[in-house]
């Protein structure tokens, strides 16, 4: 009893802080992803999918301070030809964004798309979200839908020729932002999608996507800069007949991070690889969870994460592939493993396997270890300083995460990242 007293306490004086938008046709979402949250109550470390990550910083009603970080390099994707779209803590900025226009393509804001009568997204706000709260709950996801003020909705009806990029930007060591957007590709539709920037002190940060019959979507994230911001993140994605959605996440700072998938293979033939990469030092804790659903025949998933972390840093790792019954030759592959840098740093990892169709090919392996210690003595005795040696072999472990990535210069990108990265912590 006092248990759910105290998570009940919690849940209120964190709402008691929000204020829930109204009018227009988010509001019944809202509502119901309100009432959701107040039933499930925000989540406590004895859940078991908490049991790893302590969720109290992101729960509390008051927002924890975050140092601003002055970047050595500059923006990741800054080179790319791309529509340019900037929330600076939370909130849309018009004067550092590209219009809003691209062949193939319609983007609103969520406020402007929620006040009209008839609107494409009004069947998919907070509808993938709800789906995703079963078998396992999402409390901070419901929490998104129902206080979220600003995000966008994102119509994608052909191939744009360029990336959208959206870059969120730390300008208040007290900013608390929740951002919702929802993507919708239409059959046979493509494009890439680009996310960047530590976005606030902490960030709240929902995506809800529904990938047609042979669309594709690629998403390409990189969380870092401020290590002191806090962040929890979701997708929700649901794919139709021979769609692809591949998605790649480098973290390469932040004192936590919890980034959550749920996928749902809903057509035959449909393919999905959820992959990241990150490097940790110090007070460092970062989060996977991810739980994708084969409910179509012929379909493939695949996941991929890698974490290096030293200075006793953590890195977790939660995986499931569920195959319902009838989801025939299922093709699902999971893979988490850790590059211990030191003897302090920890790697906590729970894959898991439901299977309920009996023509398919699962399988999932988790391991941590140290540096190969005979490849280090190679490359010392050819003359590579050890600062370097053990830099290449790190990069040479995040390769199979990185090489998700189809566009090479986006891979590129993020290998140059890596290798900045490692070099100034040498």
């Amino acid at each position: 009893m006092a248990l759910a007293e105290r998570r009940i306490s919690a849940t209120e004086a964190r709402i008691a802080g929000l204020e829930l938008p109204r009018g227009g046709w988010t509001e019944a979402a809202r509502q119901d992803a309100l009432a959701r949250l107040r039933a499930m109550g925000l989540p406590e470390r004895r859940d078991e999918y908490w049991r790893f990550t302590r969720p109290d910083t992101l729960s509390q009603a008051e927002t924890p301070r975050a140092a601003l970080f002055k970047p050595e390099e500059t923006e990741i994707f800054s080179d790319l030809d791309r529509l340019k779209i900037v929330f600076v803590d939370g909130v849309f900025d018009a004067a550092q964004s590209d219009d809003l226009s691209l062949e193939g393509v319609t983007i609103e804001r969520l406020a402007d798309a929620s006040v009209t009568d008839i609107h494409w997204a009004r069947d998919l706000y907070g509808t993938l979200e709800a789906r995703g709260q079963v078998p396992v709950q999402r409390p901070f996801a419901a929490l998104n839908t129902a206080f979220a003020t600003d995000g966008l909705m994102i119509h994608v009806i052909g191939k744009p020729s360029k990336p959208i990029s959206l870059v969120y930007v730390h300008d208040s060591e007290t900013s608390d932002a929740i951002l919702h957007h929802v993507v919708k590709v239409e059959p046979g539709a493509e494009v890439t999608l680009l996310e960047n920037g530590p976005a606030a002190a902490r960030f709240n940060k929902c995506m809800e996507i529904d990938v047609a019959d042979g669309g594709k979507l690629h998403l390409i994230r990189s969380q870092g800069r401020d290590h002191e911001r806090r962040a929890v993140t979701h997708l929700f994605a649901r794919l139709g007949e021979e769609s692809v959605f591949k998605a790649f996440t480098l973290t390469v700072n932040g004192v936590l991070t919890r980034n959550e998938a749920f996928v749902e293979l809903t057509g035959d033939d449909a393919t999905v690889h959820v992959a990241g990469a990150c490097v940790g030092d110090g007070d460092f804790h970062h989060d996977d969870t991810v739980f994708i659903t084969h409910d179509a025949v012929n379909c493939e998933s695949r996941q991929v994460f890698k974490k290096v972390l030293r200075n006793g840093a953590t890195g977790v790792f939660q995986g499931k592939i569920l195959v319902k019954e009838g989801a025939q030759k299922t093709d699902g592959y999971q893979i988490s493993q850790s590059l211990l840098l030191d003897g302090d740093s920890q790697f906590l990892a729970k894959p898991e396997l439901e299977i309920y169709a009996d023509d398919v090919a699962c399988s999932h392996g988790s391991t941590s270890g140290a540096i190969d210690e005979e490849a280090l003595f190679y490359l010392r005795s050819r003359g590579v300083p050890a600062g370097a040696a053990t830099d290449l072999l790190t990069l040479a472990f995040l390769a199979e995460a990185v090489d998700e990535i189809e566009d090479p210069d986006l891979a590129a990108d993020i290998v140059s990242r890596l290798e900045s990265w490692l070099a100034r912590r040498r």
